[in-house]
């Protein structure tokens, strides 16, 4: 069993708290653990000379200038930390730890002062719209855990929108199929371009369309898209012939409806 040694790179309190459930293994006399708990301290630590008990160790390290490096090491890191969205490859749970791992380290407590780290660490060019109503909500928050448990519902509320990038499947409301397209399956006729259709009750490989908007989260109106098809990388779009101001759209061979394609 490797026995932790103190260099400066951990809270004391957690190193302490860590050290002492050897004194249950070793079962060695009090004064005894002490002296060896103090030989596995970085001699560059300097304490006092005299240390009765694991307390006044305790204190000591907290008075040492390395102490007070590892804090504002960690207040930096905070300062840097940056929530990366699941839907852009993040770890929701892995931030939470973190920000709490770093926030313990500094020794930051104050509510306040969390929210403001916290609020920081967001992308807001990502969250764009809804990112002010959630900066509303934590001015009422009082504790760590509900600053904690608001995020969960807000990332759980952004999980659900349709954000630029996201990968959909249209369905056509009247016959519950799905807007399809295979690669190198064309018209035969018009554009001669890979044709689009709707089959199949259930989304698959061929149904399945990257959506970009020309914002981060769309909206009922202003908000431009555009469809890419994940399989065949190829955008989704209408063509139409003539020449001068006389213009028609191709035609659908098999309804007469305007020609959708892949190009």
């Amino acid at each position: 069993m490797d026995i932790p040694k103190y260099d400066g790179n951990i809270h004391p309190d957690e190193w302490i708290n860590d050290i002492r459930k050897y004194h249950y293994i070793w079962k060695v006399e009090y004064e005894e653990f002490l002296n060896i708990v103090i030989s596995l301290i970085d001699p560059t630590i300097k304490l006092p000379t005299e240390i009765s008990d694991i307390e006044e160790l305790r204190n000591a390290l907290k008075e040492n200038i390395s102490f007070t490096v590892f804090k504002n090491t960690n207040k930096r890191k905070l300062q840097l930390l940056k929530y990366i969205p699941e839907s852009r490859g993040g770890d929701t749970s892995k931030f939470i730890s973190n920000f709490l791992k770093l926030c313990y380290n500094a020794e930051i407590n104050d509510i306040e002062e969390q929210k403001i780290y916290f609020y920081k660490s967001l992308p807001m060019n990502h969250f764009d719209s809804i990112s002010n109503e959630f900066h509303q909500k934590m001015k009422n928050i009082n504790s760590l855990n509900e600053l904690i448990k608001e995020f969960e519902d807000f990332v759980v509320y952004e999980s659900n929108l349709i954000t630029n990038d996201s990968i959909v499947a249209l369905r056509h409301v009247a016959t519950g199929k799905y807007l399809s397209s295979v690669e190198n399956l064309c018209y035969k006729t018009g554009s001669k371009l890979q044709l689009v259709f709707v089959r199949g009750s259930d989304p698959g490989p061929n149904s399945l369309w990257k959506i970009q908007f020309n914002k981060e989260l769309a909206t009922y109106t202003d908000t431009s898209i555009t469809l890419q098809h994940t399989k065949s990388n190829k955008l989704l779009g209408i063509s139409w012939y003539g020449s001068g101001n006389s213009y028609s759209y191709q035609k659908s061979p098999t309804f007469g409806s305007t020609e959708g394609n892949n190009h």
